[in-house]
């Protein structure tokens, strides 16, 4: 059983356990996590004034050394059948689409569970340099990840004007033009700050992405600093072995694996095939 108190100006996530009946609390200085013994993490939310609670957590934060989100998600979802699943504050917030929807739409991460995979991706700023290139490149692609029952959702701490005059604006003239996918605006911060990209001091977000599956589980993240932008062919590639091994679970895909290659078996004696092959 597990129980949400709120009090103003801070959340905290209590776990219940089953046959103890006991609590636990887990806090950190801009985050709370909540944990399950056996599922890892199982939901994050964010408060701007918050102490620990207590250290009783594997991570054990504290006050004067907050892990990133990103790193608590590795720590805690080691394990094969761990699920760390997304933080969803996209809720309710509005977002800018393409040029067949010129008014806001509401987009809820909530929406796609068990429905769709979702390419979640924070960049910096609108009217940049490295941005657009990104955005422009993953919507030209658009295609190629409806084929794949994939939607892709783009997010900065710009208002949903500065994204709306942003798409209005010719590519040749460092504009988006006609893109496919909704571009969300996050001016509370409050995305950036619930995955773990938020940059406190400038106020803006690193390049984040993230792959979540149709179950609302984190299956796949990478962070680049401001000045790299990302690939969208390994993006791709990524999504793709990850549904593979979903369709596939006795199986798992070695480096640089791509459909139609050869996959392995996670055994001793069987992953000797794969080798032999190589």
């Amino acid at each position: 059983m597990l129980n949400v108190t709120e009090n103003p100006g801070i959340v905290l996530l209590m776990e219940l356990m089953p046959r103890q009946g006991a609590c636990r609390w887990v806090g950190a200085a801009s985050f709370v996590v909540m944990l399950h013994r056996s599922h890892g993490v199982l939901a994050v939310l964010t408060s701007q004034s918050m102490a620990p609670i207590c250290q009783s957590s594997p991570i054990q934060p504290t006050l004067h050394s907050v892990m990133p989100l990103a790193i608590i998600a590795s720590h805690l979802c080691r394990h094969r059948h761990s699920n760390c699943l997304a933080p969803s504050p996209t809720s309710g917030l509005l977002s800018h689409h393409h040029s067949h929807h010129r008014s806001p739409l509401i987009v809820k991460l909530s929406d796609y569970i068990g429905k769709k995979h979702v390419i979640l991706f924070f960049y910096p700023l609108n009217f940049t340099f490295v941005c657009p290139t990104e955005i422009t490149a993953f919507s030209d692609r658009h295609p190629e990840f409806e084929k794949l029952n994939t939607e892709i959702l783009g997010v900065s701490v710009d208002s949903k004007f500065s994204h709306l005059a942003w798409i209005q604006t010719d590519r040749k003239a460092g504009g988006l033009g006609n893109i496919q996918y909704p571009l969300i605006s996050d001016v509370t911060k409050s995305v950036s700050r619930s995955y773990g990209v938020l940059i406190p001091d400038q106020g803006i977000a690193l390049r984040g992405l993230f792959i979540i599956d149709k179950e609302g589980v984190i299956q796949h993240s990478t962070i680049n600093n401001l000045a790299i932008g990302r690939s969208v062919d390994e993006t791709m590639r990524t999504l793709q072995a990850l549904q593979y091994v979903q369709e596939n679970p006795d199986e798992v895909c070695p480096a640089g694996w791509k459909p139609g290659e050869k996959s392995m078996k996670p055994d001793p004696k069987l992953s000797k095939e794969y080798f032999a092959a190589i």
